[in-house]
């Protein structure tokens, strides 16, 4: 049974990224995952969102309503969301946890897929593969994948990226895109997903949050657990030197993890849970579309 609550934050966030989506983010993804083949197949009447380089003018000029042209290998695109939901993900210094953006992220662009008639389907991992909705169709289908996300409780808590990558691989037996949301709070992964990447186009989106790197500055001891191991630690936040000793490191883990996605040619997308997530998806999609008009 899903809880009443969960069941209205599902409705929020169908309106909310529903009208983003069509307001904003369809055409972006129209433009650069859509190919432009030679192979024809229909015109369909304009929607808001629709790319207007798509636009064919003779039907337009003809009914007096915009219309768009469709090609064979539009509509065939497969969207796979991979959702880190272990224990780090469970945390959130502001109104929302990593995991609810994580929702939303995914509602975009489950929506975004359903509204260019594609199949959109889920991956839940942990320390493996724990839940798997298969790609398909549809309004319904999308609402399936916001709830699973939002109810989900995770029989393990800790990240094995690497091995849940290698699940994946083997049962999306067909090229599709692969968003893959995580804090990547990991080790010993980017040989798989250097694998995964030729097989599928793999797109990396890091969750964070402002307190993983900036603790507050207090005059009192603070008891941190670790959300996925267990372990605690009691830290002096007063001590200015400890708590730019934790910046240094994260900061330096976050540089580790961009040059590898550089050296890898992998697009990655970076979201932190005090800002609006719609500027940094906006960007990778008009970076995207750049690379590929070169």
């Amino acid at each position: 049974m899903i809880s009443p609550e969960i069941l209205a934050h599902v409705r929020r966030i169908e309106i909310m990224t529903g009208r983003l989506v069509t307001e904003t983010l369809a055409g972006e993804y129209l433009s650069v995952f859509k190919g432009r083949g030679m192979e024809f197949a229909e015109v369909r009447e304009y929607v808001p969102g629709d790319d207007v380089r798509a636009i064919d003018w003779n039907v337009t000029a003809r009914t007096g309503r915009p219309h768009v042209r469709q090609y064979a290998e539009e509509r065939e695109l497969t969207v796979a969301i991979a959702c880190d939901l272990s224990g780090s993900q469970f945390f959130g210094s502001g109104p929302r946890l990593k995991k609810e953006i994580a929702a939303e992220l995914s509602a975009v662009l489950a929506f975004s897929a359903l509204q260019n008639n594609d199949k959109a389907g889920l991956f839940v991992f942990t320390e493996g593969v724990e839940e798997h909705i298969p790609p398909k169709k549809g309004r319904r289908h999308a609402l399936h994948i916001i709830r699973e996300i939002l109810a989900f409780e995770p029989r393990r808590r800790g990240t094995r990226i690497g091995a849940s990558l290698e699940t994946m691989v083997k049962v999306l037996k067909r090229r599709c895109i692969l968003f893959l949301i995580s804090d990547f709070r990991d080790q010993d992964f980017e040989q798989s997903l250097r694998l995964a990447a030729l097989k599928h186009d793999v797109v990396p989106i890091v969750v964070s949050d402002p307190r993983e790197r900036e603790l507050p500055r207090l005059n009192a001891f603070v008891d941190l657990e670790d959300p996925e191991s267990g372990r605690r630690l009691l830290v002096d936040a007063a001590a200015s030197g400890l708590l730019n000793r934790l910046r240094r490191e994260e900061d330096e883990r976050q540089k580790k993890l961009d040059e590898f996605f550089a050296r890898s040619g992998l697009d990655f997308i970076r979201i932190t849970t005090d800002q609006p997530y719609i500027d940094p998806l906006i960007r990778f999609f008009r970076r995207r579309a750049r690379r590929l008009r070169r």
